[in-house]
């Protein structure tokens, strides 16, 4: 019995001191973990993820509000057709204007237009004016030689005369004056990051390097509509196929126009100047 006593008491000083090894090894972990509590509960969270801008590369230029519209604030896009046709026809002072505007939805239609125009189509039923009257007109030559009427362009006249009336430092003083609902439209397109005003930019240059066309225009009609016989007029914009569309006259003075507005819009000359 005496014996046994020493291995009794090495295993009790061994159990014990295993005993108190768990405990330090679980008090350290429990020490720990309330630590790492604590500072996590201290550390402030993650700020949120900053919304990314539109990117800029044509800002709108400075321009005072037109003393009609200064110091009035802008109606919700949904309730502006009102005051949008009454600031253009009022820029245009012709009131043959207002009855050429589609004035329901007005700025999305403007919006949705300027957009398509460097594109491949452009909708007839998103165009924010009443397309020209009467039919499309061609020469026929014995049912083969299709040709792009001259008469065609008088389609155009009254278009044209009204965008010649539109003094253009007023029209883009009331552009500014209106840019946030132009902007909004834009971004409903599902543009969130980019910039209407950089879309116009882009649309006039196009419009502008529409080619200069002498003569003739070929068309051949596969099918209902008309087409260019030339595959690199076919392959062109809607927005530079309309102005061959329209005549070399007609495109001149929308030209002319044109190069006004990006003038006050940024301040280096356009890319083309045809």
């Amino acid at each position: 019995m005496k014996k046994t006593i020493p291995w009794i008491i090495l295993a009790l000083v061994a159990t014990s001191t295993g005993a108190v090894y768990l405990w330090k090894e679980k008090a350290d972990r429990e020490a720990r973990q309330e630590v790492l509590s604590v500072r996590t509960a201290e550390a402030p969270p993650p700020p949120p993820p900053v919304p990314m801008g539109p990117e800029i590369h044509h800002p709108l230029p400075k321009a005072p509000a037109p003393p009609d519209l200064e110091g009035k604030p802008l109606a919700p896009l949904n309730d502006s057709d009102a005051s949008v046709v009454g600031a253009l026809t009022r820029v245009a002072n012709n009131q043959a204007l207002a009855g050429l505007i589609i004035s329901s939805e007005l700025v999305r239609h403007i919006v949705m237009t300027i957009d398509n125009l460097p594109r491949s189509k452009v909708a007839t039923r998103l165009l924010p004016v009443k397309p020209p009257s009467g039919q499309f007109i061609v020469t026929n030559v014995d049912g083969n030689d299709l040709s792009v009427s001259p008469a065609n362009a008088r389609r155009y006249k009254s278009y044209v005369r009204l965008a010649q009336t539109l003094e253009t430092q007023r029209l883009i003083a009331a552009y500014v004056h209106f840019y946030p609902l132009f902007q909004q439209a834009y971004e409903e397109l599902g543009y969130p990051n980019q910039y209407f005003n950089d879309r116009v930019v882009e649309a006039i240059d196009d419009l502008l390097a529409a080619p200069d066309m002498d003569g003739n225009v070929k068309l051949v009609q596969p099918k209902v509509l008309y087409l260019f016989a030339d595959p690199d007029l076919e392959d062109l914009s809607a927005g530079q196929k309309i102005m061959i569309r329209m005549g070399r006259e007609n495109a001149a003075a929308i030209k002319a126009k044109l190069r006004e507005i990006r003038r006050e819009l940024v301040m280096e000359p356009p890319s083309m100047t045809n």
